[in-house]
């Protein structure tokens, strides 16, 4: 099962959700900015360059995805509320 790293910095109220595998660290080759009026906020996907999607960063995250998801991600600010 493959696994899906998700990371927080409240201080930023952003969250990334990577797909990529850690240990063959792709690079990032194209950013797709989602319509910010179709999702009501900032959603940029991350693909590589044979297309392949490996991240989804989550501006305004709080408003965005359950708190149980940022609850259990992986804090990049100080961890503290």
């Amino acid at each position: 099962m493959s696994e899906i790293r998700v990371t927080f910095d409240q201080t930023a109220n952003a969250a990334y959700l990577s797909f990529a595998d850690p240990e063959t660290a792709p690079k990032v080759a194209h950013m797709y900015a989602c319509d910010p009026i179709a999702v009501r906020g900032m959603i940029n996907l991350d693909f590589d360059e044979q297309g392949r999607l490996l991240g989804i960063e989550v501006l305004g995250a709080t408003s965005k995805l359950p708190q149980r998801l940022l609850d259990t991600a992986e804090r990049l600010d100080d961890g503290k509320d």
